[in-house]
C-alpha cells in the first residue's frame, strides 16, 4: 500500500494548483470599478511587485551561497549526500513561490472585492475568499507537491529511508529560510508605513489613515500585502512543510518493528507517508469547503466562514480515523524515542493524537480571541486606561499580553503530555499534523482578511458611497476574528512541530538525554532562551527605524506641498461638517490637492528599510545552530533548541496578543465607547492615546511576534540538516 500511495501524493499537490490558477482566473475577470479605483489599486499592485522583486534578488544570492555550502558538505560526509542541497533549494523556491502567487491575487481581487462592495456583501465576500482561497491552496498545493516529488525520486535512489529523510529535510531548511525573511521583511515594510500614516496621518493631521492625502496611504495598503499576504503565506507554508517533515522523521523509526514487518500489508513506509497522505487529503477537504463560503445580503460573514471551514474541519477528521485505521497496524511494539523502553502503540492512540492537536489549536485560537477581540473584557480594560494618556494604555496592553501567556501555555503542556501518552513523540508530531492538516481553508480565510482591509482602503481612497465602506468594514472586522484563530494554530503548531523537530534531532545526531545538569548544556539553554528576546530587539529596532524615515518623509510633505498643506487647513475648518455643507471654494481647494501625495517615495522609504533590516535577524536564526553546533557540540545545541523553543513560543503568544489587544482598543475608539458613562469618539484624547499604543503594538504583533514562530522552527530544521554531521 505504502508504494502505491508515493505516486499518488504528488498528484494530491497538481490538483491544489489547478484550483489556484482556476480561482486566479475567476478573479481577474471581475469588474475593476472606476477609474480612480484602477489607478489606486494599480498603484498598490506596483508597490507590492517593486518589493517582492527587490526582496527576491537578495534571497537569490542568499539561497546560492547557502546552497553551495550544503552541497560542499554534503559531498565530504559519509551520513549526508550533496542532494540535500537540491531540496533546499526546491523549499526556497516552492516558499517564495507561495508568496508571490498570494500576493498577485490579492493585489487583483483588494480592488474587485471593492467594487463588489458598491452593489452587495455577498458579491463582495465571494470575490475576498476567493483570492484567499488561491493564497490557502497555493501554498498547500505546493508543499505537498514538493515534498511527494521528491520524497518519490529519492526513494527510487536505493537508499536507507534514514537516508531518504536526511535529504530531505534540506527542503523545509529552504521553505523556513525564505519564511522567515519574508515575514520579518514584510513586518517590517508594513509596520514602517503603519507607523507613518498612524502618527503623522491621524494623531498630527487629524486625517485617516486611508484618507487620499495621506502620503503614506499607498505604502501602508502595499504592506497589508506584503506582511499579512506574502509574509503569512511563507510563514503557514514553513509550518505546514515543517510539520510533515517532523513527523515522517519520526515515523521513520517504526520501520522494521513488530507490526509493521509485512511489507505487503502495511508497509514499512506507511508510518513515514502518514502525514503526507493526510496532508493530500486536507487538500480535497479544503477545496470542499471553499463553495460553502456564501453570504445573502445583510447577513453573518462569520457564519459563512465558520460552515466552510467547519464543515472541511468535520470531514477531515472522518477521512483521518480511515486512512489511519488503513495504513496502519491495529497495535505494534516499538521502543519509545524519549525514553528507549518498549512501548506500545496502537492506531487509535495515533488518531486521538490528532484529535488532540486539532482541539488544542482550535482553543487557542479562541483564548487569542478573548484576549484580542473588540468589546472583551481585557481590551475593554486597555481602552479603559487610555483615558489617563498613552502611559498607561500602554502599560495595560504589556499587562494583557503577558496574562494571555497562561492559558495557551497550560493548552500546549496538556496537549503535548496526552499526545505522547497516546502515541508517543510520532504522537506529538501528528498531531501538528493534524492542526494543519486543513490548512488551506485556513489560510484562505486568513488571506481574505488583508484583502478586505485592502479593499476598504480603496473605498476610502476612491471616496466611494460610505455603504461601501461599511460593506467592507464589515468583512474586515471578521477577518480580525480569523486571523486570531488563524494565529492561535500557528503558535500551536510551532509548539508541536519544534518539540517533534527537537526529538527527530536527538533521534539523528544519537543522542539519548539531554542532560541539564551539565555545564554546557546549561549554557545552550540559557543562550538558546535569549535568542528570541535579541531577535525581538533587532526586529523592533528595525522598525522604528524605518518608521522614522516615513515619518520625517511624510512631514516634509504635509510641510512642502501647498495643495495638501491648504487641503489640511480645510479640513480643519469643516470638522464636523458633511463636505456637501463646505463652500464651494473650500471644495475646489480640497479637490485641487488630489494626488498631490507623492505616495511612491513613501513606497520606496519602506521598501529599502525592510530590505536592509531583514539581513540580521535572518542571519542570526540560521547561524546560531550552526556556530554552537560545531563549537559546542550536539548536547550544547540541544540545550540551544529547548531554550529557544520555551521562550520563543511565550513571547510569540505575549507579543500578538499584546499588540491584538493595543489594536483593538484603539478602533473601539473609532466606532464610539463609552466609559464611566462618558462616550468618547475618535479624534479624542483618548483615542489619541490608544494610537500611540497601537502603534508600540504594531511590530509586536506584525513583525517581531510572528517571526518568532518561524525562529524557533528554523533553528530545529537547521539543528536537524547538520545532525548527521555532528553525530
Amino acid at each position: 500500500m505504502g508504494q502505491n500511495l508515493i505516486y499518488l501524493i504528488p498528484v494530491c499537490g497538481i490538483m491544489a494548483l489547478v484550483f489556484t490558477y482556476w480561482k486566479s482566473a475567476w478573479v481577474a475577470k471581475q469588474e475593476i470599478g472606476t477609474p480612480k479605483m484602477k489607478i489606486i489599486a494599480e498603484a498598490i499592485a506596483d508597490g507590492a511587485m517593486a518589493f517582492l522583486r527587490a526582496e527576491y534578488k537578495v534571497l537569490a544570492i542568499f539561497v546560492f551561497g547557502v546552497a553551495v555550502l550544503l552541497g560542499f558538505s554534503g559531498a565530504s560526509q559519509d551520513s549526508s549526500h550533496p542532494l540535500v542541497a537540491l531540496s533546499f533549494i526546491v523549499g526556497a523556491v516552492c516558499s517564495a513561490l507561495a508568496g508571490f502567487i498570494g500576493m498577485k491575487v490579492a493585489t487583483k481581487a483588494n480592488v474587485r472585492t471593492t467594487n463588489a462592495a458598491r452593489d452587495s456583501l455577498g458579491k463582495a465576500l465571494e470575490i475576498a475568499f476567493a483570492g484567499g482561497s488561491v493564497m490557502g491552496l497555493g501554498v498547500v498545493g505546493l508543499g505537498v507537491l514538493g515534498l511527494g516529488t521528491l520524497f518519490l525520486i529519492y526513494n527510487n535512489m536505493g537508499w536507507d529511508i534514514v537516508k531518504v529523510i536526511n535529504v530531505l529535510t534540506g527542503f523545509s531548511f529552504g521553505a523556513s529560510s525564505i519564511a522567515l525573511f519574508a515575514r520579518v521583511g514584510g513586518g517590517i515594510y508594513t509596520k514602517a508605513a503603519d507607523v507613518g500614516a498612524d502618527l503623522v496621518g491621524k494623531v498630527e493631521a487629524g486625517i485617516p489613515e486611508d484618507h487620499p492625502l495621506n502620503p503614506a496611504t499607498i505604502a501602508d495598503n502595499v504592506g497589508d500585502n506584503v506582511g499579512d499576504v506574502a509574509g503569512m503565506g511563507a510563514d503557514l507554508f514553513e509550518s505546514y512543510v515543517g510539520s510533515i517533515v517532523g513527523a515522517m522523521v519520526l515515523g521513520a523509526a517504526f520501520i522494521g518493528v513488530i507490526g509493521f514487518e509485512n511489507t505487503n500489508e502495511y508497509g514499512g513506509l506507511n508510518a513515514v507517508l502518514l502525514p503526507l497522505v493526510l496532508s493530500g487529503v486536507g487538500i480535497f477537504t479544503s477545496i470542499f469547503g471553499t463553495f460553502f463560503v456564501k453570504v445573502k445580503e445583510g447577513g453573518d460573514p462569520q457564519k459563512a466562514l465558520n460552515v466552510g471551514e467547519f464543515l472541511s474541519a468535520g470531514i477531515m477528521l472522518v477521512a483521518t480515523y480511515l486512512i489511519v485505521k488503513g495504513m496502519l497496524p491495529d497495535t505494534w511494539s516499538a521502543n519509545d524515542i524519549a525514553t528507549s523502553e518498549l512501548k506500545e502503540f496502537t492506531d487509535t492512540g495515533v488518531f486521538i493524537a490528532v484529535i488532540i492537536g486539532l482541539f488544542s489549536g482550535l482553543a487557542i485560537g479562541y483564548v487569542t480571541e478573548f484576549y484580542t477581540g473588540t468589546g472583551t473584557g481585557p481590551v475593554k480594560k486597555v481602552a479603559a486606561q487610555s483615558i489617563t494618556g498613552a502611559a498607561t494604555n500602554i502599560i495595560a496592553g504589556l499587562g494583557v499580553g503577558m496574562m494571555s501567556t497562561a492559558i495557551p501555555t497550560l493548552i500546549l503542556s496538556a496537549a503535548i503530555i496526552g499526545a505522547y501518552e497516546f502515541a508517543g513523540l510520532y504522537g506529538i508530531a501528528i498531531a501538528a499534523v493534524g492542526m494543519l492538516s486543513n490548512t488551506g481553508i485556513q489560510l484562505a480565510v486568513d488571506a481574505y482578511g488583508p484583502i478586505s482591509d485592502n479593499a476598504g482602503g480603496i473605498a476610502e481612497m476612491a471616496e466611494l458611497p460610505k455603504e461601501v465602506r461599511q460593506r467592507t468594514d464589515k468583512l474586515d472586522a471578521v477577518g480580525n476574528t480569523t486571523a486570531a484563530i488563524g494565529k492561535g494554530f500557528a503558535i500551536g503548531s510551532a509548539a508541536l512541530t519544534a518539540l517533534a523537530l527537537f526529538a527527530a534531532y536527538m533521534q539523528t545526531a544519537e543522542l539519548s538525554v539531554i542532560d541539564v545538569s551539565k555545564p554546557i548544556v546549561m549554557a545552550g539553554l540559557l543562550i538558546g532562551g535569549m535568542l528570541p528576546f535579541l531577535f525581538s530587539a533587532l526586529s523592533m529596532n528595525a522598525v522604528g527605524r524605518a518608521a522614522m524615515d516615513m515619518i520625517k518623509e511624510v512631514r516634509r510633505q504635509f510641510k512642502d506641498i501647498p495643495e495638501l498643506k491648504a487641503a489640511l487647513a480645510i479640513m480643519r475648518k469643516n470638522d464636523g461638517k458633511d463636505k456637501k455643507d463646505w463652500s464651494s471654494e473650500d471644495i475646489d481647494t480640497f479637490e485641487a490637492a488630489s494626488g498631490k501625495a507623492e505616495y511612491s517615495k513613501c513606497v520606496e522609504i519602506s521598501t529599502k528599510a525592510s530590505i536592509r533590516e531583514m539581513v540580521l535577524p535572518g542571519l542570526l536564526a540560521v547561524a546560531s545552530p550552526i556556530a554552537i553546533g560545531f563549537l559546542g557540540g550536539k548536547e550544547m545545541l540541544g540545550g540551544l533548541l529547548a531554550g529557544v523553543t520555551v521562550t520563543g513560543v511565550l513571547m510569540a503568544i505575549f507579543q500578538s496578543n499584546a499588540g491584538g489587544a493595543w489594536d483593538n482598543a484603539k478602533k473601539m475608539f473609532e466606532e464610539g465607547v463609552e466609559i464611566d458613562g462618558v462616550k468618547h469618539y475618535k479624534g479624542s484624547d483618548a483615542h489619541k492615546a490608544a494610537v500611540v499604543g497601537d502603534t508600540v503594538g504594531d511590530p509586536f504583533k506584525d513583525t517581531s511576534g510572528p517571526s518568532l514562530n518561524i525562529l524557533l522552527k528554523l533553528m530545529s530544521v537547521v539543528a536537524l540538516v547538520i545532525a548527521s554531521m555532528l553525530a
